[in-house]
């Protein structure tokens, strides 16, 4: 049975990732991308469908490690189990790739002599195959069609009912390692693994890639873990940034609200862009540009909202019925439909974005200003219609207050573009625009009785990402607009914990975003209002906010997509691109308030 979410640790090679839980047993990883499918699918179904259990052999079977961290500021897990015959630790960790995508896993005697057992089910296609498994030169290899999955190590091993085992002891000091490596069935057999060789070298990567960080302020750790989660979610080939790792981790436990997040979205590859450009990483934000201007090509009036981690367009969206889901959360959806969504506010995202690497002195690109004038030419002629939403609704198209702010935003950072002088565009024409969108939104959107923002033109429903308004510029924070809104959010959208909801859901029946069923309180939406109470001067009560999200992380640092408040646990897919952001954001703006030094 697979563990709570907040029970797995993320290894990865930034072009895919494992999960491994706090017993040692890997119950998610996709091979040799990000998007492919599942070698072990155990986290969304059962151990038939594929895992890799090591630790402390014993009667009652695996038990959570007394003690994990990762070393440092790396991405390399360490697990320590206290057994009755001694202590051991496990090493988990993914080489930055070059050759064939592996885990190594390393198992440590620290003191005694302590039995373990390596309890290996390869199963192809995300649960479905079972691999023919033989030997070859002494290596252990499955392979299933156009995959294969090699074992090595210098332990013993057999196999029984469709697994591979291995059972040996270890002593003080001693060290045992497993690698799996994946390889295309056609191809030669992957080189063999140096996992000590490969351990420094990783923990090395890490080292040095941290060293560019220039946060040093009172929530350093926090941040960069957070930024180490962001660049693991980086596919390196690329520089497409996936949402995150995982697909169908349902955002209310066995509801139907279950996506598939391993692809990029323009707006969480944006906002990412945003926040490794102001901790020093240009490289980072360089590439992701690069991915921007290659996936939407010579195409901007057909964005889509999200593309393939490689630029790709066709994302279809389908259920695996073999898989029960996480707690029998279904369906298990792999493809993501909303690809094909109207979604407005991802030209302001993407407009801000490419404003900012500009501003901080990313290389110029002329393509990258030539794609900006492209876009605001196409939302010159469709900022007034309705869409479905940051939120990807599945309901009826509407005028979302959100989106229309963000059509004002992709509109004010060109005008500012054509300002400063490195391109040419009708400056006359599109401050008018910017000036009849900011007024449609104001008139709108407003509702003056409450003194509110509202979700959608004539709703009364109010929405969260309403709380972005003031930090996008497009009313100052101490708007009295601005304060309202942000005042009923915290009325009408927060749980009795103090947590933020995106919108109001229906419990039953179809709500605004046409599904049934309810979902947690959603992170970035809480660090946004922590964001806001600060900018309007309203500091402590910030940071305390801030800190208590800061403690809804695992023991790792790391966050999913939502907070379930009536069952105090994570939800949603894991860990989330759309948390971590928002988290150094936050950080960044507590600590430039002064308030705490830094």
């Amino acid at each position: 049975m697979a563990g709570r979410i907040e029970d797995y640790a993320l290894i990865g090679d930034m072009q895919t990732a494992a999960l491994v839980c706090r017993d040692g047993t890997v119950d998610w990883l996709c091979l040799p991308r990000f998007d492919s499918p599942a070698v072990f699918a155990g986290l969304l179904g059962t151990e038939e469908h594929g895992f890799w259990q090591l630790g402390p052999a014993g009667a009652e079977g695996p038990r959570a490690a007394d003690r994990r961290r990762y070393r440092g500021d790396s991405l390399v897990l360490e697990s320590e189990w206290d057994t009755p015959r001694g202590t051991v630790r496990v090493i988990d960790f993914m080489p930055p790739r070059d050759g064939a995508p592996q885990v190594i896993r390393i198992v440590e005697g620290v003191s005694g002599r302590v039995p373990m057992r390596s309890e290996l089910r390869m199963r192809f296609a995300y649960g479905w195959v079972v691999p023919w498994v033989h030997k070859v030169d002494g290596r252990t290899v499955a392979v299933a069609g156009p995959d294969s999955v090699w074992l090595d190590t210098s332990a013993e091993t057999y196999g029984k009912d469709l697994t591979t085992y291995s059972d040996f002891t270890v002593s003080p000091g001693e060290r045992i390692a497993f690698t799996i490596s994946w390889q295309p069935s056609h191809h030669e057999p992957p080189a063999l693994a140096d996992p000590q060789g490969s351990l420094e070298a990783t923990e090395e990567f890490w080292r040095e890639w941290v060293e560019h960080c220039t946060y040093h302020g009172p929530y350093r750790d926090a941040v960069v873990r957070s930024l180490i989660t962001l660049k693991a979610l980086t596919y390196a080939p690329t520089g497409g940034i996936v949402a995150a790792p995982t697909t169908s981790l349902p955002e209310c436990i066995g509801g139907i609200r279950n996506w598939d997040y391993r692809f990029t979205w323009l707006r969480d590859a944006a906002i990412t862009l945003s926040s490794l450009l102001r901790t020093g990483y240009r490289e980072e934000a360089r590439a992701w540009r690069e991915w921007l201007l290659r996936a939407v090509a010579g195409d901007p009036e057909n964005l889509q909202i999200m593309y393939g981690i490689a630029g790709e367009r066709e994302l279809g969206e389908t259920e695996l019925k073999w898989l029960p889901g996480y707690e029998e959360s279904r369906p298990v959806r792999v493809g993501n439909g909303a690809a094909g969504q109207l979604q407005l506010d991802v030209y302001g995202e993407v407009t801000e974005a490419l404003h900012l690497a500009h501003m901080t002195g990313l290389a110029r690109n002329d393509y990258a200003s030539l794609l900006q004038i492209k876009l605001i030419e196409w939302v010159e002629k469709h900022w007034d219609e309705p869409d479905e939403g940051i939120w990807e609704v599945r309901g009826p198209r509407r005028h979302f207050v959100h989106s229309k702010v963000m059509t004002w935003v992709a509109v004010d950072r060109t005008v500012k573009l054509i300002e400063s002088g490195d391109v040419d565009g009708p400056l006359e024409r599109w401050k008018d625009l910017r000036e009849t969108i900011h007024r449609d939104v104001c008139e709108k959107g407003y509702d003056k009785e409450r003194n509110t923002f509202t979700q959608s033109y004539g709703s009364l429903e109010l929405d969260a990402s309403l709380l972005l308004i003031p930090q996008v510029g497009f009313l100052p924070p101490d708007d009295k607009r601005v304060i309202g809104t942000i005042e009923a959010i915290q009325r009408e959208l927060s749980t009795e914990d103090g947590f933020v909801l995106r919108y109001p859901t229906s419990g039953e029946g179809l709500g605004v975003d046409g599904l049934e069923g309810d979902e947690g309180a959603f992170l970035a939406c809480s660090f946004w209002l922590a964001d806001d109470l600060a900018m309007i001067g309203r500091v402590e009560e910030a940071r305390k906010l801030f800190e208590k999200l800061l403690s809804l992380r695992n023991d790792l640092g790391l966050l999913a997509e939502e907070w379930d408040s009536r069952l105090q646990r994570q939800v949603g897919n894991f860990p989330q691109a759309f948390s971590h952001v928002p988290l150094i954001d936050t950080a960044l703006r507590l600590t430039a308030s002064g308030a705490y030094g830094g």
